[in-house]
């Protein structure tokens, strides 16, 4: 097998989620750091392959491919030897898509509304609103949770480690999380997902940079 090299910042959920999921499939890969605080993103060399300037981008001997699910999806589909993890079956398949579409257009948004201005723009507190708009998208993945193990069956997919890996980093700040038994659940199972301490290093990196700036 050739070199698969995965363009990586340990504090992006983003990144994280390519990560688990190379995990999760079992493919080796080979992390190059591209420090965002130091705006390596930006170098030429890295715009080359990702115009877009962001992490990940995923290099599979030649074939450069990014956005972090769709890196996801490639790695399952080419180098997963369980059907279980991304299914082939268009009706399973469509619920692990789903929820991957629910994580991105829906938990992240709204979570990067409460996160992105405390580290950036130097807001000190959590508006009110926002906290609440979360907390509607946690209820709907708790009731996704409520009747299955995984938040798309009863096995685990490349959903639960994209929404784990992009949720982690709110979740490490200390988010309350007492109204979502079945999250709590969820997330003592995710504990024994392969890539979890790599990405709990990250997660505690991203919960860092936000709560240095809250007010206590």
């Amino acid at each position: 097998m050739s070199t698969i090299k995965l363009y990586y910042f340990p504090a992006s959920g983003a990144a994280r989620i390519a990560l688990m999921a190379a995990r999760l499939v079992g493919v080796p890969i080979q992390l190059e750091i591209v420090d965002l605080m130091k705006k390596e993103q930006y170098s030429d060399a890295y715009l080359k392959i990702n115009p877009l300037h962001c992490v990940p981008t995923l290099d599979d001997d030649g074939f450069i491919l990014s956005e972090s699910r769709a890196i996801a999806c490639y790695l399952a589909d080419k180098y997963g030897i369980n059907d279980t993890i991304y299914p082939k079956d268009p009706k399973k398949r469509a619920i692990v898509n789903q929820r991957l579409y629910f994580d991105c257009s829906n938990l992240v948004i709204k979570m990067r509304a409460i996160c992105y201005p405390i580290i950036y723009k130097g807001e000190t507190e959590i508006k009110e609103n926002l906290r609440d708009d979360f907390n509607v998208s946690l209820s709907i993945l708790d009731k996704y949770l409520e009747n299955s193990k995984w938040v798309a069956g009863e096995d685990v997919t490349i959903a639960d480690t994209t929404i784990y890996a992009s949720m982690s980093g709110i979740f490490a700040i200390g988010w309350d999380l007492s109204s979502f038994p079945n999250i709590q659940r969820w997330l003592k199972d995710c504990s024994s997902l392969p890539g979890y301490e790599e990405n709990e290093k990250g997660a505690k990196i991203f919960a860092e940079a936000v709560k240095k700036n809250l007010k206590q």
